[in-house]
């Protein structure tokens, strides 16, 4: 009976801990989203309703904090660049993807600006960024397998054109609407294929 009871007791405080820690990374990412790129630990534990020695119980550092809301989300936000429809020409899958990956970074704009703020930190962030950086080429490809017939340099353009970075400067320094930073990409990676 007593072990029962000690069972009990122990998977309590198990499924207590496992929500303190989701309450953290949730709370540094709903933080991020709001526009606080490099939130603090005393602001990701004022979040999550808990005491900044309970945020260094679960993560040692916030490197440890990165590790564990990448391995909790990244599913999440992999999806938002998968997936979709790869049929028909050339140009109506460019338009597709162009449109797809805008969405996508418009969703997780705070997130891609906070990793970039801190890369010269953290070598997780480094690895996470090299790893998306792979998987959005490799997607491109994937959606348009053409591309592998364009010379090195305007394959590298064409990755360069569908970037966070192209998109970041259209949006944010340049000022520009989401429709009218998808039409200058569209354009612009159109002309440079048309060419080949």
């Amino acid at each position: 009976m007593v072990n029962i009871k000690r069972g009990k007791a122990v998977d309590g405080r198990r499924l207590r801990s496992e929500r303190t820690r989701l309450a953290i990374i949730n709370a540094a990412l709903a933080l991020q989203k709001e526009g606080f790129l490099v939130p603090t630990a005393q602001q990701i534990s004022d979040r999550a309703g808990v005491l900044i020695r309970t945020f260094f119980r679960h993560f040692e550092d916030m490197e440890a904090l990165f590790k564990a809301a990448d391995s909790q989300f990244r599913e999440f936000y992999e999806a938002l660049f998968l997936g979709g429809d790869r049929e028909g020409t050339f140009e109506e899958r460019l338009d597709r993807i162009v449109d797809r990956r805008a969405d996508a970074f418009e969703e997780v704009w705070n997130f891609a600006l906070g990793t970039q703020a801190q890369l010269w930190r953290y070598e997780t962030l480094r690895e996470n960024y090299s790893r998306n950086q792979r998987g959005l080429r490799q997607n491109l490809q994937d959606w348009l397998p053409e591309l592998g017939t364009l010379t090195y340099d305007d394959r590298e353009t064409v990755d360069a054109m569908t970037s966070f970075e192209m998109w970041h400067r259209l949006r944010g320094h340049q000022g520009l609407s989401k429709e009218v930073s998808v039409r200058i990409v569209k354009s612009a990676l159109k002309n440079l294929t048309r060419r080949n």
